[in-house]
């Protein structure tokens, strides 16, 4: 979007006209991405510094003539190269010695008399670390501890290894002997058992292991081994269960109850009186008369319980409540309001019994009886 007013027409690119406000770097540097994929002119670091403090541009003055483009540089002839001169090993620099100045605020520490161990120090270095403050040096973790400090002693000073005529690159290098701190220095704090002092992994194995001590823990014995394992079992046991209940629930709910019509055999196959073979899977008595056979449905009229069959006594008795029954099943003592009703009796084409429990035939008290409608029974 050029300046339509500008001499210098379609170099404005997408800077705001002027007069305007001084831009910051971001808006300079995506003016600069723009024009760069624009193909347009790029800013100068002049023009770039006018924008910063809100000045005009070059094209935006009252001559708007573009600045002179500076002139090259002059070659310069190289002068000869002089010989090098030999230059002697310099001995190395001595290493600082370690600091046993005590500042203020950690006498003020000491005087307050508190009780400061190791990992306490070690938790004020990575305070201080954090909030970019000087360290506490030697001298200071000793006063804290209550410890006599003792200062590291100087190194040894290291011959020259190189003579002033012979060039460095060609002089063998000294071994230097290992200096070993006697017993009782401080040591610097460093390596790899150190890494961790002062961040959340104090006091891991990882940390313990790098300083040579002991990971604490239970030991990896065949015992612990084994009591893993079954706890893992448990849980896995416990899960499972768990999820074979959550898959249970959906899943449908059918209740199996025994079929209402079935066949019971040959009319042939009973005697007189009362048969009990079909009570535990059907819940029916067979009876028969002289003159005909009817199937009683072994239910209490009381309250629903199963009476029993007395052979002795010849009537059936409810062991709930008392209920007695003659052979026929008619009720006369006991809470029970009427006898118990029949179920519908039927020859099948080959001849057998076919029983439905689910018509049944009632007697109720005061009312006509329907022990003798067709269904109820048989004739013999």
């Amino acid at each position: 979007m050029a300046d339509e007013n500008n001499p210098a027409k379609g170099v404005r690119g997408r800077l705001p006209a002027w007069p305007r406000n001084a831009l910051n770097n971001s808006v300079i540097a995506a003016e600069q991405a723009y024009r760069k994929r624009s193909s347009l002119p790029l800013l100068t670091e002049a023009d770039m510094e006018a924008l910063r403090t809100g000045q005009p541009l070059w094209w935006e003055q009252e001559n708007g003539t573009p600045p002179p483009a500076a002139a090259p540089a002059a070659p310069v002839a190289a002068a000869p190269a002089a010989p090098p001169a030999p230059v002697a090993a310099a001995a190395p620099p001595a290493p600082p010695a370690a600091s046993t100045t005590i500042s203020p605020e950690v006498q003020k520490m000491v005087a307050a008399g508190k009780k400061w161990s190791k990992s306490s120090i070690a938790a004020e270095n990575a305070r201080r670390k954090r909030n970019n403050l000087i360290p506490l040096n030697d001298a200071e973790a000793s006063a804290l501890l209550g410890e006599p400090y003792t200062s590291a002693p100087a190194a040894a000073p290291v011959a020259a290894v190189a003579a002033a005529a012979v060039p460095a690159a060609a002089a063998p290098k000294a071994a230097a002997p290992a200096a070993t701190a006697p017993q009782g220095t401080s040591v610097a704090r460093s390596g790899e058992s150190t890494r961790y002092v002062g961040t959340p992994a104090v006091g891991t194995s990882k940390a313990a292991k790098a300083a040579g001590v002991a990971a604490t823990g239970p030991d990896d014995s065949p015992v612990n081994q084994q009591r893993r394992r079954f706890v893992w079992a448990a849980v896995g046991a416990f899960l499972t269960a768990w999820f074979l209940a959550f898959f249970r629930f959906f899943l449908p709910r059918t209740l199996f109850e025994p079929a209402t019509s079935f066949k019971i055999g040959y009319p042939e196959d009973y005697g007189l009186g009362v048969d009990t073979k079909w009570q535990q899977k059907y819940r029916i008595w067979v009876d028969r008369t002289p003159d005909r056979i009817f199937v009683i449905y072994a239910r209490c009229t009381h309250l629903g319980c199963t009476p029993d069959w007395k052979p002795s006594e010849n009537k059936f008795k409810c062991p709930c409540h008392g209920s007695g029954y003659d052979s026929e099943g008619v009720n006369f003592e006991g809470p029970a309001p009427r006898p118990m009703d029949r179920a519908k009796v039927e020859l099948s084409p080959d001849g057998q019994i076919l029983v439905d429990v689910s018509k049944l035939y009632q007697w109720p008290k005061g009312q006509p009886s329907q022990f003798n409608d067709d269904g109820s029974y048989l004739r013999t």
